[in-house]
Parts: structure tokens; sequence; C-alpha cells
């Protein structure tokens, strides 16, 4: 019966067009630059929001004039990068944290979560310069003030890694995800014990278990993942501003706004092109992933 009535209130007429209005308002900024991006300099300035014939001139212009193609490949690299290192700790973190027992387990569990509330703005300064300073200069030294308390805690970013102005900068700060690890810890919660019994007493090791077992029954998960990081890092704007400094390993975010800061006034066919271009690389990941992510939101939301 509450299914019936729920069914006959969906098909009420009033309940289509509210899901047509909120679908379009959501749309509406994607529609909007995909028509911009067809107009001329002149008509981009204008309310009209009839489409253009200039969209591959203005592609091409963004592409050649602008090096497009050269920030939407470092993104990808970086992209990449990140979301399978994000993927590969979170999987290892999550398998020590319910399949193993040891001191501190909960302690270090609430920890990652707590790293959830801290937003990266906050974190730049300390990781600007854990990443930029340069190492020790030799083993000696880098002993004498790990060993140093004072020395230590009152200076904790004295040396680096040395990899500012590098992709691996860009990179090496975010391959760790306490979203990871609390998806894939409610995923293992879910894996009968005897099963895993079953699997110690075959003899699989510890990575074996992970690499047969774990991963397999994982794959939605991993997809949901998957697609929630690489957009994450596809969209980062500040941190690649902040530790690059060379164009030719800059991402695409900031390329677009390199659009904008070019030329004495502000090209909005050109930008509205270059956002229209940078919308391909997650949409396409999203759609190879449909049923994965939605299968894996699914099964997080049930938890």
């Amino acid at each position: 019966m509450t299914h019936r009535k729920r069914l006959g209130q969906e098909d009420r007429p009033w309940v289509h067009v509210v899901l047509v209005a909120a679908c379009f308002f959501v749309c509406f900024p994607m529609l909007f630059a995909i028509i911009k991006a067809t107009q001329t300099r002149e008509g981009v300035i204008t309310p009209s929001l009839a489409l253009g014939g200039h969209l591959i001139d203005n592609i091409r212009t963004v592409w050649t004039q602008y090096d497009l193609g050269m920030y939407m490949r470092n993104s990808f690299f970086i992209s990449l990068w990140v979301t399978a290192g994000k993927i590969v700790l979170s999987l290892l973190a999550a398998t020590a944290i319910v399949f193993y027992d040891f001191r501190g387990k909960k302690v270090v569990f609430g920890l990652i979560i707590v790293t959830l509330m801290f937003p990266t703005e906050i974190l730049i300064l300390g990781l600007f310069q854990l990443v930029s300073n340069k190492g020790a200069p030799t083993l000696a030294a880098l002993l004498q003030w790990m060993f140093n308390p004072k020395e230590f805690f009152l200076a904790p970013t004295k040396y680096g890694f040395g990899w500012g102005d590098t992709k691996l900068g860009v990179i090496f700060p975010f391959l760790a995800s306490a979203t990871g690890v609390f998806l894939f810890r409610q995923q293992f919660l879910t894996i009968p014990r005897s099963l895993v019994d079953s699997a110690r007493m075959d003899g699989a090791n510890s990575l074996q278990f992970l690499a047969r077992i774990l991963v397999p029954m994982s794959l939605n998960t991993i997809g949901a993942l998957t697609v929630i990081q690489f957009v994450y890092v596809w969209d980062q704007y500040i941190w690649p501003r902040v530790v690059i400094r060379q164009n030719a390993n800059q991402v695409i975010q900031v390329g677009l706004n390199s659009i904008i800061s070019a030329g004495d006034s502000i090209m909005w066919n050109h930008v509205m092109a270059g956002a229209v271009l940078a919308m391909v690389p997650p949409l396409l990941v999203f759609a190879l992933l449909y049923n994965a992510f939605m299968n894996g939101y699914a099964l997080s939301s049930n938890k």
C-alpha cells in the first residue's frame, strides 16, 4: 500500500515539473558555458543565449595559443597518480584497521577521521615548507635534527623534500585519503569472519588475502572512490598555484586562469571554450565508472 501510494505521488504532473526544473537549474551553468563557447568575442558579452558557429575556432585557439592541451596532460597525469595512490594506501590502512588487532586501533582510526575536518587552506603553509625546503645535507645532520627534541618540535620543517616546482610536489601531499580509509573500512566490516579464517587456513598471507579476496569484493567501492578523488584532484587550484611556478608543470585550473589574465581584455568566448574542454575528462571518468560509482555509493549509504 505504501509502495503504491509512493508511486502515485511520483506520477503527479507537478512532481515531474519540479524534478525537470531542478535538473535544469543544476545543469544551467554547464549549458551556459557550452552556448557561450560557440559565440564570438562580441556576442559572448551580450545576454543572448543563441548558439553561435565558432565553437571549433574557439577550441582551436585555446588549444594552440594558450597550451590548454599541455595543462590537461599535466592534470591527467597528477590526477591519475594521486587517485591510484589514495586507493592503494586506503586499502592497506583499512585492512590493518579491520583485520589486525593492535593497541590504540580506535584512536588511530579516530585521528584519521579528524583529518577530514582540516581544509587544505590551513595546511598550505606547513605543506609548502615540507615540500619545498631542501633535504638535510648529510645523514648525520638529519639524525642530529631528529634526535634533538627541542629542534625537532620547534622546527619540524627545517628539512624538506626539495620538490618545489615539480609535479611530485603536487602529488605527494595528497596521497593519503581519510575518506578512502573510511569507505574501505565500512566495506571490509561486511566481510564474514569465517571467510577470513578460511583464507588463513589455506595459507594466504596478508598481501594475498588483500589482492585475491578484499580487492575483488571491493570493486564498487574502488570505482566510487576513483570518481570522487579524480574529480577532486582535477579541480585543484590553490595548491598547484602555490607549489608550481613553471607553466610546463602547471595544471588545467591554473591554465584557465591564465586565459583570463592574458591580454588587455578578457576573451570570455575563449574562457568558456577552455571550461568546456576541462569538463570532458571528469565526465568521461564518471561515464566509464558510472555503475561502480552508483553501486558503491548505495553500498556506503546502506551502512
